[in-house]
């Protein structure tokens, strides 16, 4: 567990540092909403939001806290190019906005805004995707985390494949440059009552979530999902 971006917090109260534990929970919120669509349904605007916490539910002698929340809003279109060849289907293409940040006051703020490009493939229950991003600049004195790109690099690569209700995804991004990077493989179960399944997940390497995005770690989970994997 990172200790490490707290200790200025705690050093300004007077306080020694805390230990955090290394089992807490985690729970992700997200909604996509259609703003406009053409006639066709080739071109079509969304709103989409995704919010990601890290909870200390288990540590009572600091009060069990909330480690980190990441917000992340985005502004994208798509257009389904309606493309085939070689048995595959080209049917998705984004562009849009992000932006990602925890909400915090300094020294414990991290954002940063990006321009997103990113292109589907599916091939019967295989569905390929990948993302190219461009970081938009910040002035040095707003700029909370200006070595980001280092550690989370310019893009990923995402495979899911499904199985007789089951589904299997695979993340891979990183930077050439620097080494450095993170995976992530994440398995759910058909629904097991109503639309509840269950999930696994395994996190190796930078970024499992802002405050952690210079901090390599290995996470593993279970949960449950409320809706299949993307």
């Amino acid at each position: 567990m990172n200790n490490k971006p707290f200790s200025p917090v705690f050093a300004a109260g007077g306080i020694a540092d805390q230990q955090l534990d290394s089992t807490e929970a985690k729970f992700q919120l997200s909604f996509k909403a259609r703003l406009w669509r053409t006639g066709d349904r080739r071109w079509t605007l969304w709103l989409a939001y995704t919010q990601q916490n890290q909870w200390q539910v288990y540590n009572d002698k600091i009060s069990r806290p909330f480690r980190e929340t990441n917000y992340q809003p985005e502004l994208f279109a798509t257009f389904d190019p309606r493309l085939e060849w070689g048995g595959f289907r080209w049917r998705v293409l984004n562009v849009g906005y992000n932006h990602q940040s925890n909400g915090r006051a300094d020294p414990l703020s991290r954002s940063w805004d990006r321009i997103v490009a990113e292109a589907a493939v599916e091939r019967g229950n295989f569905v390929l995707l990948g993302r190219l991003w461009y970081r938009i600049p910040e002035s040095a004195d707003k700029d909370d985390n200006a070595d980001i790109s280092d550690y989370l690099g310019y893009g990923d690569l995402t495979a899911v494949y499904r199985w007789r209700g089951h589904t299997f995804k695979g993340m891979l991004r990183g930077n050439a440059g620097t080494g450095k990077g993170a995976g992530e493989l994440t398995w759910s179960s058909p629904p097991l009552l109503g639309p509840l399944r269950l999930y696994a997940q395994l996190f190796s390497g930078y970024g499992e979530s802002m405050i952690d995005y210079n901090w390599r770690q290995t996470t593993i989970g279970a949960g449950i999902a409320l809706n299949d994997l993307p």
